[in-house]
């Protein structure tokens, strides 16, 4: 397997420069989606600590200022993410930023208005009796991360009881019909629906001529995965960016154009692409 390029500390290299041409050749009709956390936020040990980088508000802002389309798909729920990831809102006017939060069951433009998907509505009861069972028995330092429609078991400052969580929420897969999903140090169960974060970026980047993800964990899979797909059927130009650590999984990496190591280099690329793609529009 070739190796992929990967953006050093001063800036996109070369082969970079040239992977990304395409998303600032057309930036009206290009598509620039993330993730949030790994991407533009590090990863903590307690989720509801989570913040964006220095500087990730801004950097948002102008990408909305000069692409078609600028979104976060996130598994946060959306008020997570309005709350934490001041973009610019709907009633500003102009370019807005799309919140897509618990992998496009939820989307908002920053408004306060959170649509939710129909489909997953009748799921909320499910989550909540399975939430209940899961705090009830969860050990020390693992945390039971309610999120409406979904919910998240965290084993990271417990390492240890990663096996009582594999067998809680095999159970809770067996007796609710909830699907699980693994994460970084975490396993996420969801409602049965085909609605991931491959789903949505086919939605948004449909009438694209080029579009980007940049994520970190197996939940992006589906979205570079997504992304090639569209564009081996000859609709658009992508580039699927990995953001790694010491701690991520091989398979995020192999299956991207673009690697980048760490949240702060790919908060330098996000910047890197609004400012070629002012210049483009000189």
């Amino acid at each position: 397997m070739p190796q992929r390029p990967v953006v050093g500390e001063v800036g996109p290299a070369p082969d970079v420069r040239t992977a990304l041409g395409p998303l600032v050749a057309r930036p009206a009709s290009t598509a620039i989606l993330t993730d949030f956390d790994g991407t533009l936020s590090p990863i903590v040990a307690d989720p509801y600590e989570a913040r964006p980088l220095d500087g990730a508000d801004a950097v948002m802002a102008s990408l909305a200022g000069q692409f078609g389309e600028v979104a976060v798909i996130s598994g946060r729920p959306v008020s997570f993410l309005e709350e934490h990831l001041a973009v610019p809102r709907a009633e500003h006017g102009g370019r807005r930023v799309r919140l897509v939060g618990l992998y496009g069951l939820e989307q908002s433009w920053g408004d306060g208005r959170i649509e939710v998907e129909p489909a997953a509505a009748p799921w909320r009861r499910v989550v909540d009796a399975a939430v209940a069972r899961l705090q009830r028995g969860a050990p020390p330092g693992v945390l039971v991360e309610p999120k409406g429609l979904t919910v998240t078991v965290h084993w990271r400052r417990a390492p240890e009881a990663e096996g009582w969580v594999t067998a809680a929420v095999s159970d809770e897969v067996g007796r609710s019909g909830l699907l699980a999903h693994p994460g970084r140090m975490s396993v996420e169960l969801r409602p049965p629906l085909a609605v991931d974060k491959g789903s949505v970026v086919r939605r948004l980047v449909a009438a694209c001529s080029a579009a980007c993800f940049i994520g970190d964990d197996v939940g992006d899979l589906p979205a570079f995965d997504a992304l090639h797909a569209m564009a081996a059927e000859g609709g658009i130009d992508a580039v699927a960016v990995a953001v790694v650590d010491q701690e991520s999984d091989p398979r995020v990496a192999a299956a991207a154009d673009v690697v980048v190591e760490g949240q702060t280099r790919a908060l330098e690329l996000l910047a890197w692409l609004s400012r070629a793609a002012a210049a483009a529009g000189r």
